[in-house]
């Protein structure tokens, strides 16, 4: 990690190269690109990148047959395919739940564990460039791990041509709903020093935000409404079913603009706690 931080200023582009220790104004997407280009050359030196998207596409494998083989005989559908993304993007959905965490885990816990945060600091950087270029290094981890998966669904057209629509509104939900992962994993861990915890704590609090209303009989109908408007896994239902809606799409967009914004206010909060 140490090496990869060394070297960020040699990837920034030379017009942006400036002497440590000056300010510059205005956000930068040249200098965003650098870090994310960091991180991306950090996730793919060690194995963890390589065993969660293994485990990610096994598990996600496993799914897409036993779903296909249910649904193949045992049901009484009419369409038996739609009914089959629904179900193995709900499944994918969970997969994600519990793999994502571990991308996001080590993208500010590891670095202030090993010191590296304070040399990061010292480039002619922003919070925002920083936090952008560390976001999108994930969102690029994430996008490899959903396209392996787009396997299952070309071997099925092979076999047997439907409509794509459906399942293209499954991928958009399932974009959103991970970057939303991605989000909330960044803000736990910029609070955290361990990565372990980093994890954990993400897919705890993931958990909350997906049973939140499952116990429908200790609330009032109103209260009950409210808490599938603020839960995260309810809002995915109807891409898994094959329709973009505008409310569910805003409130993914507000929610990773959320987390993102609380990240950046605990980057800036070291200046006046003196936390690396």
């Amino acid at each position: 990690m140490a090496n990869n931080v060394a070297t960020l200023e040699a990837s920034a582009p030379r017009e942006s190269t400036v002497a440590l220790g000056t300010t510059r104004t205005g956000f930068s997407v040249g200098r965003m690109a650098a870090v994310m280009r960091k991180e991306l050359r950090s996730y793919f030196a060690f194995p963890l990148v390589y065993i969660i998207s293994g485990i990610f596409v096994m598990v996600g494998g496993f799914y897409s047959y036993t779903d296909l083989k249910f649904f193949t005989t045992i049901s009484f559908s009419k369409d038996i395919i739609q009914n089959y993304w629904q179900m193995l993007l709900t499944d994918i959905r969970f997969c994600l739940l519990m793999t994502l965490p571990f991308i996001t885990m080590r993208q500010f816990a590891e670095e202030r564990k090993l010191g590296t945060v304070e040399l990061l600091y010292t480039y002619p950087l922003r919070d925002g460039e920083i936090l952008g270029g560390k976001f999108l290094a994930s969102v690029v981890i994430f996008l490899m791990m959903l396209a392996l998966t787009l396997l299952y669904p070309i071997f099925i057209y092979s076999i047997h041509a439907y409509a794509l629509f459906p399942l293209f509104a499954g991928y958009f939900g399932l974009l959103l709903l991970g970057c939303s992962f991605i989000a909330c994993g960044l803000f736990i861990s910029s609070l955290c020093e361990s990565q372990v915890i980093a994890g954990i704590g993400t897919i705890v609090l993931l958990l909350f935000l997906w049973i939140i209303n499952w116990n429908e009989s200790a609330f009032q109908s109103g209260t009950l409404d409210a808490l599938r408007m603020l839960s995260l896994f309810d809002q995915f239902n109807g891409f898994s079913k094959g329709i973009i809606e505008l409310y569910s799409t805003t409130y993914f967009i507000f929610f990773i603009t959320f987390f993102l914004y609380l990240t950046l206010r605990s980057m800036e909060a070291r200046k006046w706690t003196g936390r690396r």
